[in-house]
């Protein structure tokens, strides 16, 4: 039964709220302000779920998608806003989700917003394969949207939808391999298994090299701006290929002295800029492939960063140096309650958070607030056409 709903913001997550009789809806695929008809579509999560069957009053921020699997693929939630909007309703939830989890009053006209083209950034996508054909999965669901092509993702990537959509139906294709990962710098493409019933032969691999120019039998090499980045299958790498010149530099700013962490390092797109500011980096990452990386692309920079293969709140109990500044870039779930506690012991001058959930920012921001205070935060919308925000928090000491 359908039921009117009138907006009222945007969530986290991509979903319009809405108040009926007292209980919150949560809508997809709308905007604020809007008049829906929806039809409910159960619970979960504890809150009601509903489906826009119709707009009857309809944001001037609408717009229409340009992909003709948008709210099917569960890649994209924002297809439907014009990118300004986007741009603008991502601040919005940023200062808000600040002000309900950490308690933290930061106006949204005060948060720095970066940008870049809105479509064609991606780096990096995972495909899908079932029956011959080739795609991504639905929004909350296991199903596959075959696709031939992506607007997000790069012209190269788009090249190889289209060859591995053909080859798939070629004999000599392992149809018990289920998923793969593709990584480019749109010219070396570098392959990761990510799902498969049966090991995958080397031989697959020397057609894939035939078959797609440019492909690699084990770690990229990425160039962003001076440096090279090895980037080996199982480590992490930033996916928007646009604005990876310029994450550094908004992340590092002016900052420099005599010594500088970088914690959760990754393969060391912080670190390498770090080392040309500082007399002496430490960089500090758990996962081994990665850490290797790290060595190798520092080593050939001839730069003073020191990898340390640990773990982030491990390290920082054994420090008892005090640096001059901190960079760290977190997972999702953000620091760790220890890494907290020994920060403010530390009390380098300092910090910049790059967070990926403003949740767990807001989390993180608020134990620091004792003994640091914001100094600016900075949105870099490093994935346009969802609901993700990436955030720059630069913090002082008090």
């Amino acid at each position: 039964m359908s039921e009117l709903l009138k907006i009222e913001k945007l969530v986290y997550g991509g979903e319009g709220l809405s108040r009926v009789g007292g209980e919150v809806v949560f809508t997809p695929f709308v905007l604020p302000g809007e008049t829906i008809e929806a039809e409910r579509t159960g619970s979960r999560k504890q809150a009601q779920r509903a489906r826009a069957t119709k707009v009857v009053e309809s944001s001037p921020d609408r717009t229409l998608a340009p992909c003709p699997y948008f709210e099917r693929c569960g890649g994209c939630q924002y297809q439907h806003i014009d990118y300004a909007a986007q741009l603008r309703l991502k601040r919005a939830i940023l200062s808000e989700t600040l002000r309900r989890v950490g308690k933290i009053d930061y106006s949204e006209d005060l948060i720095d917003v970066s940008s870049a083209e809105p479509y064609g950034y991606r780096n990096r996508v995972q495909l899908h394969f079932e029956k011959g054909r080739v795609g991504f999965r639905e929004m909350n669901s296991r199903k596959l949207v075959a696709v031939d092509r992506c607007p997000i993702s790069s012209p190269k990537i788009n090249d190889i939808i289209a060859t591995v959509s053909r080859i798939s139906r070629d004999r000599r294709w392992p149809n018990f391999l289920r998923s793969l990962e593709i990584f480019t710098d749109e010219k070396q493409v570098q392959w990761n298994v990510l799902e498969t019933d049966q090991p995958v032969a080397k031989h697959f691999f020397e057609w894939l090299e035939q078959e797609i120019p440019g492909t690699v039998l084990g770690p990229l090499e990425y160039t962003v701006n001076d440096d090279i980045f090895t980037v080996s299958g199982q480590a992490f790498f930033q996916v928007n290929r646009l604005l990876l010149t310029q994450l550094a530099e908004l992340a590092i700013g002016d900052a420099s002295g005599e010594s500088a962490l970088d914690l959760y390092a990754g393969v060391g797109l912080f670190s390498l800029p770090l080392g040309r500011r500082f007399a002496r980096v430490k960089a500090v990452e758990s996962g081994r492939a990665a850490a290797a990386d790290l060595k190798t692309n520092a080593r050939r920079a001839r730069l003073p960063v020191k990898v340390e293969q640990q773990q982030t709140d491990s390290f920082l109990i054994e420090t008892s140096e005090t640096p001059d500044f901190v960079l760290a870039d977190p997972p999702r779930s953000g620091l760790e309650r220890t890494a907290v506690v020994r920060l403010i012991e530390l009390k380098p001058k300092t910090i910049v958070l790059v967070s990926c959930d403003p949740a767990t920012l807001a989390r993180d921001l608020s134990a620091l607030s004792s003994a640091y205070q914001i100094d600016s935060l900075r949105l870099v919308d490093l994935f346009p056409q969802t609901f993700h925000i990436e955030t720059i928090a630069r913090l002082v000491s008090r």
